[in-house]
């Protein structure tokens, strides 16, 4: 099969070539910006594209399948060749339904918590020699590429995103898997470039659930509120299973979850992550995997990518990164940081840089997201702003939505950076939550 994908160079795309490379498929691709470590990767593969942009005359009659990035745009002119051709053209998350519409399919959704619950099922699921196809946006150990295709495994486990298909799919990815087993760790309210309100957004889960094959299974966050709204006023077909964050305590630094066949310590912590995991045993459960083989595999789970993820430091100082953005998502880092460091002097640095996030009407969902440290930093740049071409915020606005008046606000990296060298780096506990670097903080020095 031959297929070319529109922007290869994203940290999903390059995965989806790598697999249908490694499938025996014909890959071609094209894009007009590839960082690492996509080049690197694709470069081992032998499907970098020789030179960056677009060029119609790689797209040709005997294509069978185009796939199109979200970063390409709707003029494309590699596309508009594709169409005018008459070429079957996918977006990434219909081209894995493709691939996947004759096996069970295990869609892992939410709006904080699926990448985590997606690489605790697939670290049991490894741990164990279980083959499943899958497809997970962060980096996992003992994985060399996030998406697998075969022809012969029975189950595929996709991380289900609710964010726009394509340039010309404006669907939510997830409506598109049709889940024979699914679940549903929470709802809050995100991404509102594209859902303006909080009730458009909610509407994009209870299509989800409604998307749900005809006597399915879902497993859902009895704790969210909004997610049990969606559940009980589902009108279709399928077996209800409610999950909640189980018993467990801290020992001399280390969380040991309580079971019926005693304590079982963690590699990980914070109490979001016991609620992940408790939602990842119930489908591994499944997926044919006992209770005593899950605990004994997650046991070695040290998280996925970017995830309260413990950085080396030179001076061995402690301190730990997060993708954390959206205020779910800093509520539930912060509050695990603070539990889990209960007599260290406890850092929390956030960056601001999505469009969500430097909205001032969104910025109400972050009040109280930094309480129980004992220094708080935001940072945002001015100069996003303007690229963005959104309005100024001041750093008194920024307090103000936080609801803290100790609130460090910087909107200068240089003088960030410089805030940063004045601080003891053994004295104390850092969590820096970002999807982004601080305008290139070395969090290792």
């Amino acid at each position: 099969m031959k297929t070319h994908f529109i922007a290869i160079g994203g940290s999903a795309m390059h995965n989806l070539a790598i697999a249908l490379k490694d499938k025996g498929y014909q890959v071609t691709g094209s894009d007009d910006a590839i960082f690492e470590p996509s080049k690197s990767r694709l470069d081992k593969k032998g499907i970098l594209p020789e030179e960056l942009g677009w060029f119609p005359e790689k797209i040709t009659s005997d294509i069978d399948a185009v796939i199109l990035g979200m970063h390409a745009h709707q003029d494309n002119p590699e596309l508009a060749k594709a169409k005018e051709l008459g070429l079957k053209i996918y977006s990434y998350p219909e081209f894995l339904y493709e691939q996947s519409k004759n096996k069970t399919r295990v869609v892992i959704a939410g709006s904080h918590g699926k990448t985590t619950i997606t690489s605790m099922i697939l670290h049991v699921l490894n741990f164990h020699q279980k083959e499943v196809d899958y497809m997970v946006g962060a980096q996992l150990e003992g994985f060399d590429c996030m998406v697998k295709l075969t022809q012969d495994n029975d189950f595929m486990v996709l991380e289900g995103d609710e964010y726009l298909s394509s340039p010309i799919d404006l669907r939510s990815k997830f409506l598109l898997y049709q889940p024979n087993i699914a679940l549903m760790s929470g709802i809050a309210w995100d991404h509102i470039n594209v859902f303006k309100t909080f009730d458009d957004y909610i509407e994009q889960f209870r299509k989800f659930v409604a998307s749900i094959t005809p006597g399915g299974i879902l497993v859902y966050n009895e704790e969210d509120a909004e997610v049990v709204k969606v559940v009980e006023a589902a009108e279709n077909y399928f077996r209800k299973i409610p999950y909640k964050t189980p018993e467990y305590e801290i020992i001399n630094g280390k969380v040991h979850l309580k079971t019926e066949m005693g304590d079982i310590p963690l590699s990980v912590f914070g109490a979001h992550n016991l609620l992940n995991l408790e939602g990842a045993r119930h489908i591994c459960q499944h997926l044919g995997i006992m209770d005593e083989d899950f605990y004994e595999a997650i046991m070695s789970f040290k998280g996925a990518s970017k995830r309260l993820e413990k950085v080396e430091r030179e001076d061995k100082g402690i301190l730990y990164k997060d993708f954390a953005h959206a205020p779910s998502k800093v509520k539930a880092a912060v509050k695990a940081f603070c539990e889990q460091f209960k007599n260290e002097k406890k850092y929390g640095f956030l960056e601001l840089h999505t469009y969500s996030s430097l909205n001032p009407v969104f910025l109400e969902q972050y009040d109280h997201a930094m309480d129980g440290l004992d220094e708080a930093i935001v940072f945002y740049s001015e100069d996003a702003l303007k690229i963005k071409r959104m309005d100024p915020i001041s750093p008194d606005l920024i307090k103000e939505k936080f609801k803290n008046e100790g609130l460090k606000v910087f909107t200068n990296a240089e003088e960030l950076h410089a805030y940063w060298e004045t601080l003891d780096k053994t004295n104390g506990v850092f969590l820096m939550m970002s999807s982004g670097n601080f305008g290139g903080l070395d969090l290792t020095k």
